[in-house]
């Protein structure tokens, strides 16, 4: 069966294809991403200013012409907090269906948090025992705690890089009170939670998905991206005490030219890095691993095994053709949406 991911995300649209089976990992196929940048573009009132609907509208059809010429057999197709968030998500999502013929779907930060957790899970295997799992997006912090296939515990903070910068750090490069103000915004969230996470017990191993660790694991020297994703990258306290202040001191110009660290993360990637040390130093954690699965490979493997358990229910899934779009193409593949709660 071959499988897709499409996620509508703060930066981008990211459609990831793959060749799968029960039993059987996910294989990535191909990977396609369109700009959206839509944390540059929320307004005071929370609200997506009318350039990034009309990029998300056009990454989406792009990414759905890309499925259709891939001949995509099942997509799931769902928006994360930067349009979850915004006050005006349904004119989104409606104008989205107006051009597409497909509306997304939205998924709780818990259950973000859980789906990315069990992709983790599966990655390290059983004998990871008790994982913590950390996820930093563009519009929130995801937290995970299990040593099962279901998490014990999912908490979704709105600690993203991009929610963050655009709240606490105007400036370019921002003035140390400025920088000063979210490290207190962003323990002052983290006390809230410290010890209900306390109380589950020390993990056996701290994991962490997401660009936003990638870049910073990269920035710190770990192997690039070319190397593969059996090749062990971590990112440690250390590392992360030697460069916010850096980052801090850099203009969004001149952290894009650093190693690893991508032109449209280059502005909230201190934000990030500060999330990330805090979460660390809170939860007690001098090191992390970088997984490479996250929440797409999450949602791709609970649908396999949906198929294997309930004899092809799909995650609660509702079907619906993919229509043509502005005249162009073949007849679509099926498509469907992933709901709350499946």
């Amino acid at each position: 069966m071959r499988l897709g991911v499409l996620d509508i995300g703060s930066n981008s649209a990211q459609l990831q294809i793959v060749d799968a089976h029960p039993g059987a990992p996910p294989l990535p196929a191909l990977a396609v991403k369109e700009p959206t940048r839509l944390a540059e573009q929320i307004d005071e009132s929370g609200a997506i200013a009318e350039e990034g609907v009309c990029r998300a509208v056009d990454a989406v059809e792009s990414a759905l012409a890309a499925a259709r010429l891939h001949r995509v057999e099942q997509l799931f197709l769902f928006a994360t907090s930067a349009i979850r968030d915004a006050t005006n998500r349904d004119e989104i999502i409606n104008r989205i269906e107006e051009r597409t013929g497909v509306r997304p779907q939205f998924l709780t930060g818990e259950d973000e948090a859980r789906l990315t957790y069990a992709a983790a899970h599966r990655w390290y295997g059983w004998s990871a025992g008790r994982l913590l799992l950390l996820d930093i997006g563009g519009g929130s912090l995801e937290i995970a705690l299990g040593r099962d296939a279901e998490p014990q515990l999912t908490l979704s903070l709105p600690l993203g890089a991009g929610r963050l910068t655009r709240m606490f750090l105007p400036d370019d490069p921002p003035s140390v009170k400025q920088v000063k103000a979210m490290r207190r915004h962003v323990r002052d969230m983290l006390r809230e939670v410290a010890d209900r996470l306390r109380w589950e017990g020390v993990p056996a191993r701290a994991v962490a998905t997401s660009k936003t660790f990638k870049q910073l694991a990269r920035l710190a020297g770990a192997p690039p991206q070319r190397r593969g994703p059996f090749v062990r990258r971590t990112l440690t306290v250390d590392a992360l005490n030697a460069w916010i202040p850096r980052l801090a001191e850099m203009k969004t110009s001149e952290r894009a030219r650093l190693r690893g660290v991508s032109a449209p993360r280059a502005r909230q990637i201190l934000a990030g890095a500060i999330v990330a040390k805090a979460t660390m130093d809170t939860l007690d954690i001098r090191k992390v691993d970088v997984c490479p699965w996250a929440l797409r490979e999450g949602i791709m493997l609970h649908h396999l095994q949906t198929l294997q358990v309930y004899d092809g229910l799909p995650l609660q899934a509702i079907s619906t053709a993919v229509p043509e779009v502005s005249g162009r193409g073949g007849p679509g593949k099926s498509l469907v949406g992933l709901s709350r709660g499946a």
